[in-house]
């Protein structure tokens, strides 16, 4: 393709501005942002103007954007709350756009389903922003495990732990739109994470909790100011027991706000017949050698230098590079929708667990 990709913006919040937008700035050889919708016009002609070419349309619907601009347009990132994911990306999809939806994929398992299936219908690609893949560190530890370094890999870890950091912008409280608060929201990260660096997408049955034990408290010493308890719909914390089919177990923590000092979050933690890893102070490997126990720090931060890749770009910036090249040279994108599919579907899997008291199985 000698022209450039043309790509639509929908939804131009903050992650759009923060991550999506900024990222395909940097890729204007390859990609200009001509379209952008959101449900606030003035947040689409900011976004416009500050990151689009000359004469980039703004819309106030999605339906609108594709409708008028869908035959110019190559691309669509998908940045709404999670309620929409699905709708935007299956139309998007059927108007014979690319799509890149921000994570988690959708917030249920069957609006998940719909949208992978959209994409085999269409042959049109479908990624999902798990941009802690990309991190130096992850990338790494998915080729010592690709190695057989950690043998089998039977217990593991999906950390997304924070002391008192609940967002208290946007609709991130809000059940109706987001599906739930910190297990859907950060521990989606860890838990794509940690499949994706076992290389294992095959749950057997799922058990879990969750808790909203702190959400009403004054005065709580928010990282992002007090929350209204009465907009506080969903949990505050969460926790998962996941048994996959060959028998490994993976547990799942993520809060909000928990009496914890141990946090931390986008962290993965594996251990395997002959090695493990976790990435609770850095990645660390820890093994035996000549009868002795030792630890290897891997320096994936060693002075800007990404010794393995020779790549020293942000994995905001790598994500949205790889996935351009994908729609440029026919290749595979580096998220599934197939494994991103299977992450909600766990997710959807201690929620449903934690009202019932009862385990849930998979097919």
């Amino acid at each position: 393709m000698d022209r450039k990709l043309k790509a639509a913006i929908i939804g131009c919040g903050g992650i759009a501005g923060q991550k999506h937008m900024p990222a395909l700035a940097k890729l204007a050889d390859k990609v200009e942002m001509t379209a952008f919708c959101d449900i606030l016009p003035e947040r689409a002609e900011k976004a416009a103007k500050e990151f689009g070419v000359p004469g980039a349309r703004v819309f106030a619907s999605h339906k609108a954007l594709l409708a008028e601009a869908g035959p110019s347009l190559d691309l669509a990132h998908v940045c709404t709350p999670n309620k929409s994911h699905a709708e935007i990306t299956v139309d998007s999809l059927e108007a014979g756009l690319h799509v890149m939806c921000e994570k988690p994929m959708a917030k249920t398992a069957a609006d998940a389903r719909r949208m992978a299936e959209a994409a085999r219908r269409t042959g049109k690609k479908l990624t999902i922003g798990y941009q802690s893949r990309h991190r130096a560190d992850s990338r790494y530890l998915k080729k010592l495990v690709e190695s057989g370094a950690l043998g089998e890999i039977y217990f593991a870890k999906a950390h997304a732990l924070r002391r008192r950091a609940v967002p208290t912008w946007g609709v991130f409280l809000n059940e109706e739109e987001q599906g739930g608060g910190p297990l859907i929201d950060i521990s989606t990260h860890a838990l794509d994470l940690t499949l994706w660096t076992m290389g294992n997408h095959e749950p057997a049955y799922v058990m879990g909790t969750i808790y909203r034990k702190l959400a009403d408290q004054r005065d709580t010493g928010n990282a992002f100011g007090e929350w209204d308890p009465a907009e506080f719909t969903v949990e505050d914390s969460a926790f998962g027991f996941v048994v996959m089919k060959n028998g490994a177990t993976i547990i799942l923590e993520s809060s909000w706000a928990l009496n914890t000092l141990d946090t931390g979050e986008a962290q993965t933690t594996l251990c395997g017949t002959l090695a493990g890893a976790d990435m609770k102070k850095g990645l660390r490997i820890n093994r035996v050698e000549q009868g002795v126990q030792t630890t290897v720090l891997p320096e994936t931060n060693a002075g800007g230098v990404d010794f393995f890749m020779g790549e020293t770009k942000s994995p905001a910036d790598l994500e949205a590079s790889l996935w351009i090249d994908a729609i440029l040279n026919g290749t595979d994108v580096v998220v599934k929708p197939e494994e991103a599919l299977v992450v909600t579907e766990i997710l959807e899997a201690i929620y449903a667990s934690a009202r019932t008291g009862q385990p849930v199985y998979f097919k």
